[in-house]
């Protein structure tokens, strides 16, 4: 019930924030580039790697458009975690990240004739035309995102009917409720981080949260009890804009930290992380 000029300078306020928290989400990512691989256990091991490509395969053969050559777009394609598995699919990639240091860290790891690059605004993809991509992943990134459904929204603009947009990487619901069997794995699995200790960025993080208890050294955004990404809100969103789900599934995620045999006791019992596929 706002009237307009209130309307107005809610808005501004809040695009200020979001441009704010955008500005440090490059900042840091440019940081951590070159280190990126080797501080994320969780997702350049073994298990998630087999995982992530048999499930990118899997949605990529959703594909179901009238292009001769396929194009996919790694959306916040980070140090090239999924630009290496789509080029493996013999497609064209547009590799997509607002930080500048991680497009060139890709471009030297792949020299390929069939991938670009593209630098983000962290707001829209105006430089992309209408429905002209057929595969779009989007791996670890919503969370990064102050508005994270109008990205999606931006998203859906420029799959073509017929194409997919693959999400993965986004804690479930469930994640962020109580679970017995979870927290029992939890306590079993998880290994002391010593190496941590090493890190001085994480004493200032540590510092930080004390004046900001949302603070976060990755300038992680969604990733609170009370602020997280919602799956069925992506899902209605995707739907109302002419989408249907043709992938959907739980899974535990392997972190470089666990135990394996607890790792692998629970790994069909519970479930802490989601992908979806929509076409």
């Amino acid at each position: 019930k706002l009237d307009e000029h209130e309307r107005k300078t809610y808005l501004g306020l809040l695009d200020r924030s979001q441009v704010q928290q955008i500005k440090e989400n490059i900042k840091v990512h440019n940081k951590t580039a070159n280190d990126y691989a080797s501080a994320h256990g969780e997702i350049f091991n073994t298990v998630e790697q087999e995982r992530l490509f048999l499930a990118l395969k899997k949605s990529f053969q959703a594909v179901n458009t009238d292009s001769e050559e396929l194009t996919a777009l790694d959306y916040g394609c980070g140090s090239g975690n999924l630009t290496r598995h789509l080029l493996s699919l013999n497609v064209d990639v547009v590799a997509a990240d607002v930080s500048n240091h991680f497009l060139e860290l890709v471009r030297q790891q792949f020299p390929s004739d069939r991938l670009s690059t593209l630098i983000l605004n962290g707001k829209d993809l105006d430089s992309l035309e209408t429905d002209s991509l057929d595969f779009i992943t989007v791996y670890s990134v919503l969370h990064h995102i102050p508005d994270y459904l109008a990205a999606l929204t931006e998203l859906a603009r420029v799959c073509k009917p017929g194409g997919v947009i693959y999400l993965d990487h986004e804690r479930t619901d469930q994640f962020w409720s109580d679970n017995p069997l979870y927290e029992e794995f939890q306590a079993k699995a998880l290994r002391i981080d010593w190496g941590k200790c090493l890190v001085f960025s994480n004493y200032v993080g540590k510092v930080r949260r004390w004046f900001n208890p949302k603070y976060s050294n990755e300038g992680d955004i969604h990733v609170w009890p009370d602020d997280h990404i919602e799956w069925q809100c992506i899902e209605d969103a995707l739907i109302r804009l002419g989408f249907e789900v043709v992938l959907s599934k739980d899974y535990l995620l392997c972190k470089k930290l666990y135990h394996p045999d607890i790792y692998r006791k629970y790994e069909k019992l519970c479930a802490d992380t989601r992908l979806m596929a929509f076409r």
